[in-house]
């Protein structure tokens, strides 16, 4: 049909009905396309790429997101990145807010890593890493999912690929400090933070230390929080890289899922746990 993701229309109101036999009555949409030996053809029930009918059950999943949500913000900082040496994708999240590696990272090996924060959409995260898989870019993956979210004014996200592109978004009404940056192969982003040098220390931090993808999180997370961090406090934090095969006995593509749900000095905690883990489960490249 010619149609992809960059040109998908919104679905009709929800209360729209697609035409089928069962419903001989409802509209039915004719659509222009070039066929494989060149020539124009016309049908009234072309066949849409999968990639559409993607966009279409995201679009009815956020409509039902509330705009105000019951749950508490996750006003945090993060990082999504990907190494391209080790093709480790990666996600460090630090906020003053409990158990925060439970809602805003998410990753799937060889495909990309996404973080949901501030009024946290979670579908962000497995919706985001499915319209990559299906050839959006990050930037169209964030397009795509605040175009269809009535709440998108308060969230915030971060998203990388397997390719090492990467996008970051703000909605206008995330509490301040709010805002992101990006970089080859990372994008940093953070809300309620003490201001705009909390990611700038952390994309600096980031794209100046050497060595393993976990350490160069984790060096991020440390910058952002010496550059004043949530200025709520601290609470927890967590850490998630995934790679092809370099999970437990290489069953699964988690490699480092660790995380920190409450204590005084998160990040400092997480560091140790991620010592105590390389004993035991070392990179694949140091052995």
């Amino acid at each position: 049909t010619g149609l992809d993701h960059r040109d998908a229309i919104l679905p009709p109101p929800i209360w729209g009905i697609p035409a089928t036999p069962e419903h001989p009555g409802a509209p039915r949409r004719q659509v222009h396309g070039k066929a494989r030996d060149g020539h124009r053809q016309s049908t009234s029930r072309p066949r849409r790429p999968s990639i559409v009918i993607m966009i279409r059950c995201v679009f009815l999943a956020l409509l039902f997101a509330p705009v105000a949500l019951a749950s508490p913000s996750v006003a945090t900082f993060s990082i999504v990145a990907y190494d391209p040496q080790t093709k480790e994708l990666g996600i460090a999240v630090a906020s003053k807010f409990p158990a925060v590696g439970g809602v805003v990272p998410w990753a799937k090996a060889g495909v990309g890593a996404s973080a949901t924060q501030s009024s946290a959409n979670t579908r962000y995260g497995p919706d985001g890493l499915a319209l990559i898989s299906g050839g959006a870019t990050p930037a169209e993956v964030i397009e795509i999912l605040t175009r269809q979210d009535p709440g998108q004014a308060h969230r915030q996200a971060g998203v990388v690929d397997a390719r090492g592109q990467a996008a970051t978004f703000t909605g206008k009404q995330c509490q301040p400090w709010a805002g992101g940056e990006t970089g080859s192969g990372f994008a940093v982003q953070g809300n309620l933070l003490a201001g705009p040098e909390v990611v700038e220390a952390m994309a600096k931090a980031f794209k100046s230390t050497e060595g393993l993808l976990s350490h160069r999180l984790l060096a991020a997370l440390e910058a952002g929080q010496s550059a004043g961090g949530d200025k709520r406090g601290r609470q927890s934090a967590a850490l998630l890289i995934v790679r092809e095969g370099w999970g437990y006995a290489g069953l699964n593509d988690r490699f480092r899922d660790l995380r920190v749900d409450h204590h005084e000095t998160p990040i400092a905690k997480l560091r140790e746990v991620l010592t105590a883990h390389a004993k035991v489960f070392p990179h694949p490249g140091t052995k």
